[in-house]
């Protein structure tokens, strides 16, 4: 169907253009991820309060990853479908809203019972990059999108250059004040986005009115995967995303076990990905995109990704981490050329489903990679410290990405000129 067969396929009015309105985002972006930096490094160590022994500890953290995952996975496609109908502020305020009371509970919680509830609720409305990128996809023009996915990228990233580091700091004087330093960060976040952030999607581009099957988590992931012109993307996605979630899950738990780092390393270390991550999305990127293409980046990008996450697992001393971070800049681009590439071949009225419909893959990966990825760990979390089967997660982490650089590049090959596109 040709794009002016689409409402709203036209370019977005002038006043929803300026770039003010993707400084907004930006910023709520950013408090959002500075607030679920803050406890990635203590996470895992508070589940090791309430359980015997390290085997427990990271199938316990498996089973709570997993939970916050399921609630994303069947909330996700919901949230962008309304956001689709309603607009995308509404949305914005209730996820940030939720992530407050997640950490609050989190912060109070005395036994894994009440850690489970907070990450339940965390899951039902972590709705905030999903519709943030549905929100950049709105101001932004068809050639931009790439562009605009970095920065929201990006300032993903400085939430994490920044929170990761506060925590493991906020971590050594006590295991809980990160989560009520986060929960106060949500509250301040709120309030920013009530006063601040303006609507991005005009009443005439939204959706009409929302179906069962829209907000089905499993019906919207048919639909992506229905979409021939890009399916072959979407498993390349999943496969990404997939490899990334079993590392995001692991990381804290395999430095601890295999090199002995505090919560305060663990934060060092995540401010090193934060920084690189924001480098190459908010100073490269626009570069790179112009020397490579799309295609040719996100190819390169998961190439890097494989290659670095087989050095992780063969990492024998800390500072090797250190320094394969600083080798993988070119992996942190290759997720922005892969949902340009997307965003392009789907109408405007779509991009909030989409843009769900995409997180709902990472949820899904929250379900499923945590509980294998944990169980690979636990299993042996007994070894020496210095034996190579304790990176068995990085292992498999390298042969997701290897598979997803193999479908990459017989889809690029496969079209040369690209999915049919849509302003």
């Amino acid at each position: 169907m040709p794009k002016s067969s689409y409402p709203g396929a036209s370019a977005a009015p002038a006043a929803l253009a300026r770039p003010g309105n993707l400084n907004f985002i930006l910023v709520c972006v950013f408090i959002d991820m500075l607030g679920i930096g803050l406890i990635i490094p203590v996470l895992p160590v508070l589940v090791g309060e309430f359980v015997q022994g390290r085997d427990q500890q990271a199938m316990w953290f498996g089973v709570l990853t997993m939970a916050f995952g399921l609630m994303q996975f069947l909330f996700m496609p919901m949230l962008g479908a309304i956001s689709d109908r309603i607009g995308r502020r509404p949305v914005l305020l209730y996820s940030m809203a939720g992530m407050c009371i997640n950490f609050l509970a989190t912060a109070w919680a005395p036994n894994l019972a009440a850690l489970f509830i907070g990450r339940v609720v965390g899951g039902m409305s972590s709705a905030s990059i999903s519709v943030a990128s549905a929100y950049a996809s709105d101001i932004s023009s068809h050639e931009h999108r790439s562009k605009s996915f970095g920065k929201v990228g990006a300032a993903f990233g400085l939430g994490f250059i920044f929170g990761p580091m506060l925590g493991g700091v906020l971590g050594e004087v006590d295991m809980r004040l990160p989560f009520y330093v986060a929960a106060a960060l949500s509250g301040l976040n709120l309030a920013y986005g009530y006063f601040a952030v303006p609507e991005s999607l005009a009443p005439e581009r939204r959706s009409g009115a929302i179906e069962v099957s829209r907000i089905n988590p499993f019906a919207a992931l048919s639909r992506l995967v229905r979409r021939q012109e890009v399916r072959q993307l979407v498993v390349v996605y999943t496969l990404v995303t997939f490899a990334q979630t079993m590392l995001h899950t692991t990381w804290v738990l395999y430095t601890t076990y295999r090199f002995g780092w505090s919560p305060r390393d663990n934060g060092i270390a995540l401010f090193c990905v934060g920084l690189a991550a924001a480098v190459v999305q908010a100073g490269l990127l626009a570069m790179l995109l112009r020397r490579f293409g799309e295609k040719r980046l996100a190819v390169y990008g998961l190439v890097s990704g494989a290659v670095t996450y087989l050095l992780y697992g063969l990492a024998t001393q800390g500072w090797m981490m250190y320094a394969f971070i600083l080798c993988n800049l070119l992996a942190y681009a290759a997720g922005p050329a892969l949902q340009g590439i997307i965003s392009k071949a789907t109408p405007p009225g779509q991009q909030g489903e989409l843009m769900g419909s995409l997180q709902s893959i990472t949820s899904a990966g929250i379900v499923v990679m945590p509980l294998l990825g944990t169980s690979l760990l636990g299993a042996a979390s007994h070894l020496p410290a210095g034996d190579w089967r304790i990176g068995g997660t990085f292992f498999a982490c390298a042969a997701l990405q290897a598979i997803a650089v193999w479908v990459a590049v017989r889809w690029f090959r496969s079209h040369p000129h690209g999915a049919a596109t849509h302003n």
